[in-house]
């Protein structure tokens, strides 16, 4: 049977607002393809584009150093925790706000790529996205970390209740090693069980968290 890809991630377009009160990324050529001509043989031309953005921006991956001065960070992620996960999708019934661990007990996450599927992302590029986003509570992330979840994710604008400044999802996962993507999209084309998940990011030095082409194969 063939393999099937399933693109996760949303497109990031110039101007595009992510998280309220962090800047759009600014999308434009560093060399266009006019200007490029100059500097090669007749009919020969190319683009170099410029792109100034927030690491927090489309759909994201988030290492602990997001979190913690001394967490590892992008560079220095097993790339094991990040590609080629077996994942599991749980789908949190509409309306639902706060997701508590009741949602995931029974479930076997050991080693798994947790996804929290809320159905959020109809709301992407609207101001419905800001505000009464589903989110994690502090009891679902300790269970998900003691149960042994590799990388947990969400289609939502924060796994963190945005009110709650303590953060504790991000602090009990990223605090465990534990890699967050927020901002998923199209989870409901990924079946519950028997997917790849895919989310890798740059390898970037002292930095936390950066955009990743997140995808899962499913046959």
């Amino acid at each position: 049977m063939k393999t099937r890809i399933i693109d996760v991630s949303h497109t990031i377009e110039h101007g595009m607002i992510t998280y309220k009160g962090l800047p759009a990324p600014i999308i434009c050529d560093y060399l266009s393809r006019e200007a490029s001509r100059s500097h090669y043989a007749a009919g020969t031309e190319f683009h170099i584009g410029k792109i100034e953005m927030v690491a927090n921006t489309g759909t994201y991956l988030d290492s602990p150093f997001h979190r913690y001065a001394d967490g590892v960070d992008l560079s220095q992620l097993p790339l094991e925790n990040l590609a080629n996960l077996d994942n599991i999708v749980v789908r949190v019934p509409a309306g639902q706000r706060a997701i508590g661990s009741e949602l995931f007990k029974g479930l076997d996450v050991a080693g798994k790529a947790v996804l929290v599927a809320t159905g959020w992302d109809r709301h992407w590029r609207t101001d419905q996205y800001f505000e009464g986003h589903p989110f994690l509570t502090g009891a679902a992330a300790n269970w998900l970390r003691d149960a042994g979840a590799t990388l947990v994710g969400i289609d939502s604008l924060n796994i963190d209740d945005t009110a709650d400044l303590a953060r504790p999802v991000h602090s009990v996962l990223l605090g465990s090693g534990i890699p967050i993507v927020e901002h998923l999209r199209g989870l409901s084309a990924v079946p519950e069980l028997g997917a790849r998940f895919f989310a890798v990011p740059p390898k970037v030095k002292a930095f936390g968290t950066f955009p990743v082409r997140a995808f899962a194969l499913t046959s």
